[in-house]
């Protein structure tokens, strides 16, 4: 998949052809039947792969060669036309995503998500030691107090983010407050205990995280359960490295979007081996990267950048660390030298600026 820049069986097999001098077709088939139900597989005594049975493995994988105690999970679904709806939970790294753990399921049909979120996230538990701080971070349109207390209840930590048309009332106030009046304009920023929700039966006890930075459209509505004093809304602005781990699974990298595959389960199978590609090639750019001074690169803060938008970031990345890896596996391959295993070297998680006297 390194070499053919690709994940399609058609494109892998007729490389792995030309490599082991065999028949395309046949090699074609034997990746075919990967992502076979055992019944449908040539032979007896075969057997089918169970993806979930994957997720804490290949979880753990990643901690092995993670230098670090907080890792960062987040939440998000991704279409493939009108054939596939996948949720993802990945672990965001310098700018882009590993998948741990997923679930495929057909577009354009009524199914419950919740579930699906609760088995996903289950997978997970005992692949995460108690010692590490771990944060999940979810978009507005998966807010859900289920969601909220079920990670707390596993002892991670959600950032999730929820709209502004909501109400609020702070610790030791009688009255609920408009979830947009804690940041009304840019500028302006609020953290602090209290009750999310006004009706009794969405009601939440949690920390309200409130900013609005310049550059932005409107403000960051954060809910957590930790301390407003142990938390930054900056956090959030993790989770939008998993759209860039999708973007590397389709166009930006191997290709998803050219498969003709129609059946969930099977697409599932696949995606097992497009999540172990990406996790090597993300470890070896990442340990790339992470070895380049800082004060090489230049400072990005306070300069506005892409039509006003202020980033906010420590180093300019030209580029990215999934291409990084990607070229070093293929120098190592012309110069005939041992492959790089790389390891997980996280920057830091970004904080707010302060702000003016």
């Amino acid at each position: 998949m390194v070499v053919a820049r690709s994940c399609g069986l058609t494109a892998v097999s007729y490389l792995l052809a030309q490599l082991l001098g065999r028949k395309p077709n046949s090699v074609r088939q034997q990746l075919r039947e990967f992502c076979y139900e055992a019944p449908d597989k040539r032979g007896v005594k075969r057997q089918q792969l169970e993806v979930e049975s994957c997720f804490a493995a290949l979880l753990g994988w990643i901690l092995r060669g993670w230098q670090g105690r907080q890792l960062a999970l987040a939440l998000d679904a991704t279409s493939l036309g009108d054939r596939f709806v996948v949720l993802a939970l990945s672990v965001v790294y310098r700018g882009c995503a590993i998948p741990v753990a997923w679930k495929v399921l057909p577009a354009n049909r009524p199914h419950s998500w919740k579930p699906e979120w609760l088995r996903l996230l289950g997978s997970l538990r005992g692949a995460l030691p108690p010692s590490m701080t771990v944060i999940v971070l979810a978009d507005r349109g998966l807010y859900a107090r289920w969601l909220f207390q079920q990670i707390v209840r596993w002892g991670w930590h959600p950032l999730l983010r929820v709209n502004a048309g909501g109400k609020f009332r702070p610790a030791g106030s009688r009255v609920f407050r408009s979830l947009a009046s804690f940041a009304p304009r840019v500028g302006t920023r609020w953290s602090g205990p209290g009750s999310a929700f006004a009706k009794v039966e969405h009601r939440l006890e949690c920390t309200l995280l409130a900013c609005w930075e310049e550059g932005y459209r409107e403000a960051w509505l954060i809910l957590t359960d930790l301390p407003a004093e142990a938390a930054q809304a900056s956090w959030y602005g993790l989770r939008a490295w998993i759209e860039q781990g999708f973007k590397v699974t389709k166009r930006g990298g191997w290709q998803w979007q050219r498969t003709r595959m129609d059946d969930p389960d099977r697409a599932a199978r696949l995606w097992l081996a497009v999540a172990v590609a990406t996790l090597w090639l993300l470890s070896v750019g990442g340990a790339a990267e992470s070895t380049v001074p800082d004060s090489t690169l230049l400072d990005l803060r306070g300069v506005l950048v892409e039509q006003k938008r202020q980033r906010r970031a420590t180093r300019l990345r030209l580029v990215s660390i999934f291409r990084q890896g990607w070229a070093a596996l293929l120098v190592a391959l012309i110069n005939h030298t041992r492959l790089p295993k790389g390891y997980f070297q996280p920057e830091p998680w970004p904080e707010l600026q302060p702000k003016p006297t």
